[in-house]
């Protein structure tokens, strides 16, 4: 596990460091804990230092980086060179986060682009040895329970299941949750799809002749999500009343950026934003049909996510498709909160 407890300051992955004996007549006061969460996605590495706060936590720091750790992973089976150099540069500047702001306990987790590369183990290792930071490869399973405690309060008030997904860029997981009785969700059934914005990407190419090519590339793509949630639609309830949606990845708050025309990423008017599935189904046909140059120059998606923001959309529509909740309910929060939420409520913080 990528947890670590301090009683004095250390470096990431370190073990406790033991703090001197205190007189027998002295009762030092309880440490005030500093937590951290790092999730290494497929595409993105994002850390969060946070403090606890009578409602929730109040965060200290922060870092985001794109480093695309799956990179020609689908090809080759293996993280690149140039990929784990990526990664390895963006988490030392975790690391160094981390010191500085005298974390006491953290997580670090790897999903995907880890769970299905061959050397993903040796990958961990070269990371544990460069930066300190010892990385857990969690399952699916616990990637999808994270995300779901990172952003359920988010979810709009109703009495019907909730679907709560986060579209990753190797994977897609989807939780349906049941809100009735306790302040967390019960999970009801889960699912892992082997789709994300950058294997789905990679299967299909980025350049298209035409808008038409584009389009029948997006229409493939939506296919292939619709069959690998086949199974999990299965398990959903044929009457779908009062039903909710969240979302919560780099695709929806980009959506729903373009929706609200905001000239660029404003977290505070994304974060528990609610958006008529419809006009994300119009955002998604718009972008479907631009090309790489046009979708660059929208202020919120940028060339950064351009060549990634079709296969999101295609994701998407596909998840409406089995679950036609009439809105979306975007957040922008997900797994470094839930493990933050899990950490500090392992210590009795009331989160």
């Amino acid at each position: 596990m990528a947890q670590q407890a301090a009683t004095a300051p250390q470096a990431p992955g370190q073990g406790p460091v033991p703090a001197a004996h205190a007189p027998p007549s002295f009762r030092p006061r309880a440490p005030r804990h500093t937590y951290g969460a790092l999730d290494l996605g497929t595409n993105n590495c994002r850390l969060l230092i946070a403090r606890p706060a009578e409602e929730g936590f109040v965060v200290v720091d922060a870092f985001s980086r794109v480093v695309r750790l799956g990179e020609g992973l689908a090809a080759s089976g293996r993280i690149s060179e140039e990929a784990q150099d990526r990664a390895v540069a963006a988490l030392q500047v975790c690391a160094d986060k981390l010191r500085r702001r005298r974390v006491s306990l953290a997580r670090s987790v790897a999903t995907e682009a880890c769970r299905r590369a061959v050397n993903g183990r040796h990958f961990v290792e070269r990371v544990k040895r460069e930066t300190g930071i010892a990385l857990d490869i969690i399952s699916p399973e616990e990637e999808a329970r994270l995300a779901m405690l990172g952003c359920h309060r988010l979810l709009e008030p109703g009495d019907g299941p909730a679907l709560i997904f986060d579209i990753g860029g190797g994977s897609t997981e989807l939780v349906l949750v049941d809100t009735d009785g306790g302040d967390t969700p019960r999970i009801k059934c889960w699912w892992s799809a082997p789709w994300g914005v950058v294997s789905l990407t990679e299967s299909e190419g980025t350049r298209f002749a035409d808008p038409d090519e584009r389009l029948a590339a997006f229409v493939r793509m939506r296919e292939k999500v619709r069959h690998s949630f086949r199974r999990f639609a299965e398990l959903l309830p044929a009457e779908k009343n009062d039903i909710r949606l969240m979302g919560t990845s780099g695709t929806v708050t980009t959506l729903a950026s373009v929706h609200l025309a905001l000239p660029s990423y404003d977290r505070r008017q994304i974060d528990g934003l609610m958006v008529p599935a419809s006009a994300m189904r119009g955002i998604s046909e718009m972008l479907s049909r631009m090309d790489h140059e046009a979708r660059s120059a929208l202020p919120c998606i940028g060339s950064e996510r351009a060549d990634l923001v079709v296969a999101g959309c295609a994701i998407l529509e596909a998840i409406m498709d089995i679950w036609p909740a009439p809105t979306l309910g975007i957040a922008d929060r997900g797994i470094r909160e839930g493990i933050l939420r899990s950490l500090m409520a392992r210590d009795g913080h009331a989160i």
